[in-house]
């Protein structure tokens, strides 16, 4: 099934000639290499040849857009604390801790020529990352989340960047998309057995592109699985290894290609 993705980096002002469909979306950065959501693995993943980056936020109590899976930092810096019952000067303080401002990482996404996929955790931080990107005109990125309401205010509000509706298994992808007015159905879907890519059937995807949406992918780390949906007509698809789909051979020859 071919698909022409033209129409889309012009409705959204996403650079052409911007590597290679899928695009390689280095989830948490390059997260199988560093620590996850740092600078260290996000400018990692830019190196290994990953399109865009796959990141979360969280929010300081003093409102700052933090890049951040999870509010308490225990699972990665062994921290018993909340990032929401910190102020940002609180946060950066912490010595061992590696939690980069929102702002940070999309600085550093403009010096790599890297786009943003961001995906939504604490409310209230999807308007204001449209703001920051806004403000500053850094049109490659997309913002989504399993927040439905978070993805459905920032359609309401008419944002205009694209915004992703992230699907867990056994939950209906097309529903959730009307629900949500997303633009892109990202398919949570790597815990569904030993061959989730047959859940990407040809009428899931005909029915996702008829309404007008695109698709991401999971975050997968089988070569044999990658192997099999790099071949689909999706958008993107999220790696803990972005060496897994874009290897230096391959890199090189991706150089000034789309789709």
């Amino acid at each position: 099934m071919a698909r022409d993705f033209s129409a889309f980096f012009a409705r959204y002002s996403w650079p052409s000639g911007k590597g290679r469909i899928p695009f390689c979306i280095g989830h948490r950065g390059a997260s199988g290499h560093e620590r996850e959501n740092t600078i260290a693995a996000f400018r990692r993943a830019a190196e290994l040849g990953a399109e865009m980056w796959e990141l979360d936020t969280q929010l300081t109590k003093d409102g700052v857009v933090v890049v951040s899976h999870d509010d308490h930092l225990d699972r990665v810096f062994g921290i018993d604390r909340r990032i929401s019952e910190m102020t940002a000067a609180e946060l950066a303080a912490l010595e061992g801790v590696d939690v980069p401002s929102f702002l940070e990482v999309a600085a550093l996404a403009r010096e790599t020529g890297t786009g943003l996929y961001v995906e939504l955790k604490a409310p209230g931080t999807g308007m204001l990352c449209w703001q920051h990107l806004a403000g500053i005109n850094q049109r490659f990125a997309c913002l989504g989340s399993f927040d439905i309401a978070q993805v459905r205010e920032l359609s309401d509000a008419g944002c205009d960047f694209p915004l992703s509706v992230l699907v867990r298994v056994g939950h209906d992808p097309h529903s959730l998309g009307d629900e949500a007015g997303a633009d892109i159905l990202h398919l949570c879907w790597e815990g569904a057995g030993e061959r989730p890519q047959d859940l990407v059937t040809d009428a899931l995807m005909r029915r996702a592109f008829d309404a007008g949406r695109e698709i991401v992918l999971w975050h997968e780390e089988r070569p044999a699985i990658l192997d099999d949906i790099m071949k689909l007509p999706v958008l993107g698809i999220c790696t803990d290894l972005p060496d897994l789909m874009r290897p230096p051979a391959m890199r090189e020859k991706a150089v000034g290609r789309q789709g």
